[in-house]
C-alpha cells in the first residue's frame, strides 16, 4: 500500500511539473510582420535567433494584470479593397485572459485570429502545437501508470 500512495504522489508530482506555469516570468517572441518578415514563421531555428523576446513582467506595467502576464499570437487577414488581402502576425505579450485558447473576430476590414498560451516563447508555435505537446504529455503519463500498474 505505501508503494501505491509513493506512486500516486510521484505522479501528482510530474502531471503538476508538466502543467505548472508561472505567468509572472514568462517570456514571449515580440514582432510584428509588417516591419519584420520573419514573424510570419517561427519554425526554423534561425528566425528564432532573429525575434526578440521579453521578459513580460519587465516590459509592461505590472498595473495591466492581477493574473499575471501571458504570450499572445494574433493573425490579421487584412482586407483591402482594391487588392490582395494582407496576412499579419503579431507576436507579443498579453495581460487579459480570454477563457478560450483561440478565438476569432471578424471585423469589417479584417479577420482575426487570436491565441494565448501561458510557456516561455510558447506564441512562436501555432495552437495545434501546443495542443499535440499536450496530448504528447498526456500519453507518457498514462503510459507511465499503466506500466507502473497503478
Amino acid at each position: 500500500m505505501a508503494v501505491r500512495n509513493r506512486n500516486h504522489l510521484l505522479l501528482s508530482v510530474i502531471i503538476t511539473f508538466f502543467f505548472y506555469q508561472t505567468s509572472e516570468a514568462v517570456k514571449c517572441f515580440h514582432c510584428n510582420s509588417a516591419n519584420n518578415s520573419a514573424c510570419l514563421d517561427l519554425h526554423l531555428q534561425k528566425m528564432h535567433a532573429i525575434i526578440p523576446i521579453v521578459d513580460c513582467a519587465k516590459s509592461l506595467p505590472s498595473s495591466l494584470t492581477k493574473d499575471g502576464f501571458f504570450c499572445r499570437k494574433i493573425t490579421q487577414t487584412i482586407l483591402h479593397v482594391d487588392k490582395t488581402p494582407e496576412v499579419r502576425i503579431t507576436r507579443g505579450c498579453g495581460w487579459i485572459k480570454h477563457k478560450r485558447e483561440c478565438y476569432k473576430n471578424d471585423n469589417k476590414d479584417h479577420l482575426e485570429t487570436v491565441c494565448q498560451c501561458f510557456g516561455d516563447m510558447c506564441n512562436g508555435a501555432n495552437a495545434r502545437e501546443i495542443e499535440l505537446s499536450a496530448v504528447a504529455a498526456v500519453a507518457i503519463l498514462t503510459t507511465f501508470r499503466t506500466w507502473r500498474g497503478i
